[in-house]
């Protein structure tokens, strides 16, 4: 007992270890995953309808957005942009690797009769056919990408897009990560049952690295028959680490937001957007 508890409580380098997919194809897990993105009330894997529909707007708008422009979204989850960016009348592609997701997506396009195209991949595998106008990554997803898996993402929105095209994304800055604090705490069935439908035991150990401006939730969930181990990591930025990223990948800096809805930009915010261009 004692060796496993120091197991659970030792600090590992950052980003050395990598569980997207026992998060996102997980039976049990993904479903969890999906309620949350539904889940209008709360901000954990989407923001709320009347944000996104803010967001849509502004982006509609801002990059005129509609008929002949093709867009595509990385992240997409269950559609909750995708939809709203059909209805604008661009041509539009969804990129998730949660076959559970995409395939709520698919059903709502369906319902909605829209004609949007969903792939179930890991976007960092993603080649593309066809080229857009605008590529999307919200909800930071980029912050949960390591260093290399950044490079590699900031290739595949280059590739996918035409010269001059635009890719729009959110990341935490500087003051989200001085809010976030280390702990270690455990708990009977943590999160209500997120990680399993049998009983378990969750451990959350949240770790800081003060160089490297990373933070670790680690989950180490303990059912009866077996122990595993679910590691978020989450990159902080201050802008010009994010500028350095883009254009080390051949992109231009265009424009800073404090989010995916056009709020002018606070440099004390928690989030901020950008929008980078590819040279024309």
């Amino acid at each position: 007992m004692f060796s496993e508890l120091q197991k659970i409580n030792t600090r590992p380098e950052p980003f050395s270890v990598y569980t997207t997919k026992e998060l996102w194809t997980g039976e049990h897990t993904s479903k969890q995953m999906l309620s949350y993105h539904l889940n209008d009330e709360i901000d954990a894997s989407s923001r709320n309808s009347a944000f996104i529909d803010r967001s849509v707007e502004w982006i509609a708008s801002h990059f005129n957005i509609g008929t002949g422009m093709n867009v595509i979204d990385f992240g997409c989850g269950p559609g909750l942009y995708t939809t709203r960016l059909a209805q604008s009348g661009a041509n539009v592609t969804g990129v998730d690797f949660s076959k559970r997701s995409i395939e709520y997506a698919k059903e709502t396009a369906g319902q909605k009769e829209l004609t949007i195209r969903y792939i179930n991949q890991n976007y960092l595998e993603f080649e593309p056919d066809e080229h857009f106008h605008l590529a999307t990554m919200i909800m930071c997803d980029f912050c949960a990408l390591s260093p290399s898996q950044r490079k590699t993402m900031l290739k595949v929105f280059f590739n996918a897009l035409i010269p001059g095209g635009h890719v729009l994304l959110d990341g935490y800055s500087l003051t989200a990560f001085r809010q976030r604090e280390e702990a270690a705490v455990y708990a009977f069935n943590q999160l209500n049952g997120f990680w399993s439908p049998n009983p378990y035991y969750g451990f959350v150990n949240t770790y800081k690295y003060e160089t490297e401006k990373v933070v670790l939730d680690q989950y180490t969930i303990i059912e009866a028959d077996r122990t595993w181990t679910v590691y978020n990591w989450l990159q902080y930025f201050t802008l010009d680490a994010l500028k350095s990223e883009f254009e080390s990948c051949g992109f231009e800096i265009a424009e800073y937001h404090t989010d995916v809805a056009g709020t002018p930009f606070d440099p004390e915010s928690a989030e901020f957007a950008v929008v980078a261009k590819k040279p024309e």
